[in-house]
C-alpha cells in the first residue's frame, strides 16, 4: 500500500468505465469535468483488459461499473500499484461501494485527499502449464463437465485437509466471502481479518463443511483423473485449465501483494454488510 496517498491529494486519475451500464458514460463525463477544474490530469478507457499505459504512474483509478469492472481491473492495478476507487451504477457493491450521487458529492474532497485507503489481501494461484494470477475475490475450482463431480485432494502446507467430491470448490480472501463463498453457504470474514475460507458446492459428504484457514497457509490441491478434469476461475473473469494428470497440483498462497482500495473517511464495513443482506 502506498502510504503516502492516504492523506494526499490525487494529481492523475484513470476513468474505467462499462459503457454496458446504463448512466456510466455520462457519470464519468461529469467526473471527468469536476477532476479538470480541481486540476487534476484525467485519462479514460473503456476497454479490457486495460493496458499498462492507462495506468502506469497514475495516483488512482476510478472505475465506474460495478464489482465486476473492478475485478477486472484489479491485477494491472495491483502490479501498478495504482489505488481503485469503485462506483456501482447498480444496487449491488460490495467492492464498488459509492453511489453515483455519492460520488458527485465526494468526488472533489477525495481528489484533495479526503478519503482513506484499505489494504485488501489477494490470494496467488498456480496452476500447471499456466502463468500465476492473482485473486481479489476468490479462485474457484470445478469441472470443466459441469455434469461431473470432481474429486480433489487438499492439503494445507504439509498436512491433509480431506478429499472432497464435489461440485466444486471455492477459496476465498475476506474481500471474497460476501460473494460466492456466501451463496453457497461459507463464512462472512471481516476484510481485514489474516484469514481465508475454503468452502465446498454441493459436497458429495454432507459433513464437509466450510474452513477458514490462517492467512500464511499454502494450499496444494491435486485432482483424481477418473472424476472430471478440473477448470480454476479466478475472480470469475480467468478461465485455466491446469495441464497434467493431477499429480503436479494447484497451489494457492497468499500473495505478498495487496490491492488499495479508496473508501470514503466515513466508511463501515458492517453498514455495506447491513445494507446489501437487509439486515436489521
Amino acid at each position: 500500500m502506498r502510504q503516502e496517498l492516504i492523506m494526499g491529494k490525487i494529481r492523475t486519475i484513470t476513468f474505467v468505465v462499462n459503457n454496458a451500464k446504463p448512466g456510466a458514460a455520462e457519470l464519468a463525463d461529469k467526473l471527468e469535468a469536476l477532476a479538470r477544474q480541481a486540476g487534476v490530469k484525467t485519462l479514460s478507457s473503456i476497454h479490457y483488459p486495460i493496458e499498462d499505459e492507462t495506468l502506469r504512474g497514475r495516483d488512482a483509478c476510478c472505475v465506474i461499473g460495478g464489482d465486476g469492472t473492478l475485478l477486472g481491473v484489479v491485477p494491472k492495478a495491483v502490479e501498478l500499484d495504482v489505488p481503485i476507487l469503485g462506483i456501482r451504477m447498480g444496487n449491488l457493491g460490495f467492492l464498488a461501494t459509492f453511489s453515483p450521487s455519492e460520488a458527485l458529492e465526494k468526488f472533489v474532497p477525495l481528489l484533495q485527499g479526503g478519503y482513506k485507503i484499505e489494504a485488501r489481501s489477494l490470494l496467488e494461484c498456480r496452476c500447471p502449464g499456466s502463468e500465476p494470477a492473482v485473486a481479489l475475490n476468490d479462485i474457484v475450482i470445478k469441472g470443466v463437465d459441469a455434469s461431473r463431480l470432481v474429486s480433489l485432494t487438499v492439503r494445507a502446507g504439509d498436512e491433509l485437509v480431506t478429499d472432497y467430491f464435489c461440485d466444486g470448490l471455492i477459496i476465498s480472501t475476506p474481500t471474497g466471502s460476501t460473494a460466492y463463498n456466501l451463496s453457497a453457504g461459507g463464512p462472512l470474514v471481516h476484510p481485514s481479518a489474516n484469514v481465508f475460507a475454503v468452502t465446498p458446492i454441493c459436497p458429495h459428504t454432507l459433513s464437509n463443511r466450510s474452513v477458514v484457514l490462517p492467512g500464511d497457509t499454502q494450499l496444494e490441491i491435486a485432482w483424481d483423473k477418473s472424476a472430471a478434469h478440473p477448470q480454476v476461475k479466478v475472480d470469475g473473469y480467468l478461465t485455466v485449465h491446469p495441464s497434467g494428470d493431477g499429480e503436479s497440483p494447484i497451489t494457492i498462497s497468499p500473495s505478498p501483494k495487496k490491492l488499495s482500495l479508496v473508501q470514503s473517511v466515513n466508511h463501515s464495513h458492517f453498514a455495506v454488510v447491513r445494507n446489501k443482506l437487509n439486515w436489521r
